[in-house]
């Protein structure tokens, strides 16, 4: 697997982010309520990139915050598939940012 750019990781998973994180938080926020949390530094991210146009955002922060509340991304053993999904996407993204 070659390594993402930013911009590639973004274009290759936002919009299926935008539609699997608000179901997953609803469905699994109950049970997982850092998933709000990780909703909410998704909306951050994706309002931050549309705010730097073109220019790389300054996303350390909620990248560095993600990575503290989902442990690494670490899935929950009680969760969906589209759960698991959004963690993999994420960790994806927050790896061609750091690269």
């Amino acid at each position: 697997m070659t390594n993402l750019t930013f911009n590639e990781a973004k274009k290759k998973h936002f919009q299926t982010l935008k539609q699997y994180v608000p179901i997953v938080a609803r469905v699994h926020g109950g049970n997982h309520p850092e998933f709000h949390e990780v909703r909410n530094l998704f909306d951050t991210i994706i309002e931050k990139t549309k705010a730097a146009e073109t220019q790389k955002p300054d996303l350390n922060q909620e990248f560095a915050k993600l990575r503290e509340i989902t442990n690494n991304y670490t899935v929950p053993g009680d969760v969906c598939e589209s759960y698991e999904a959004v963690y993999s996407m994420l960790a994806a993204i927050d790896k061609a940012y750091q690269a």
